[in-house]
């Protein structure tokens, strides 16, 4: 709950200089959202506003709620995936220098962070090593203005060497299932060593909607530290 109100805060301050986060689910268990890639991602964020599953596809999402049923009925969690997006973050934001101010390797730590993550990914970086690095590498063209540089794709997630390169940022994370479940699980009574059962306490059937909103506070928060170090300042004006 902190982290979403500080969250809230950094969203207010990103906002000034006109970036942009948002968030969506793209799986939950075994069923996945076929999103379309020429859906563009403010589309995307107001499609995830629309349900509770924050899923951008109407009919992923109707999947999504039958096999969270199917779990409850089974006693059983599911985890899944989510993707958190910032648009119009500057280009220049990070360090290429030094290992612990790479902005890549601190959005890595900062999702990696919230309970339940077990893996994270700068754009498509795990479908990236079954491509050659022809495939790989976004190129960098002249844009129409003569001046500034562009590219056409964002394989890299809106980074080159640990610094943003204005492109989209895109963080994917997979959060496993809870492991609490309601069905008992074998364990060790820790006051008499012996073999017990667990207890259940608490619980929920699947998070991944509301893991998304924290993922999205964490990269807020992580981005507008990022900020704050490249221009300095006391006061948004001084910044701008």
């Amino acid at each position: 709950a902190m982290r979403v109100a500080v969250g809230a805060v950094c969203r207010q301050l990103l906002g000034q200089f006109g970036v942009v986060i948002g968030s969506y689910v793209t799986s939950v268990g075994e069923v996945e959202a076929d999103i379309p890639a020429g859906m563009a991602y403010d589309a995307r964020f107001a499609a995830a506003e629309e349900n509770d599953m924050r899923c951008p596809i109407p009919e992923a999402v109707e999947a999504m709620r039958a096999r969270i049923w199917e779990i409850m009925q089974a006693k059983d969690t599911l985890g899944g995936i989510f993707e958190v997006v910032a648009l119009n973050a500057p280009p220049g934001l990070g360090s290429h220098v030094h290992w612990d101010r790479k902005l890549e390797a601190q959005l890595l730590f900062s999702v990696g962070s919230i309970q339940a993550i077990k893996g994270v990914e700068i754009g498509s970086a795990f479908a990236n090593t079954r491509r050659p690095g022809s495939e790989v590498h976004d190129e960098i063209f002249l844009a129409d203005d003569g001046q500034s540089l562009t590219r056409q794709t964002n394989h890299s997630g809106g980074f080159e060497g640990g610094i943003t390169t204005g492109e989209p940022i895109v963080v994917r994370a997979a959060m496993k299932p809870i492991s609490t479940v309601l069905n008992p699980r074998r364990s060790v009574d820790l006051a008499t060593g012996e073999t017990a059962v667990t207890v259940y306490e608490r619980s929920d059937f699947c998070a991944v909607p509301r893991a998304a909103v924290v993922g999205e506070a964490m990269v807020t928060f992580t981005l507008a530290n990022a900020l704050l170090e490249k221009l300095g300042g006391d006061s948004i004006a001084e910044m701008r």
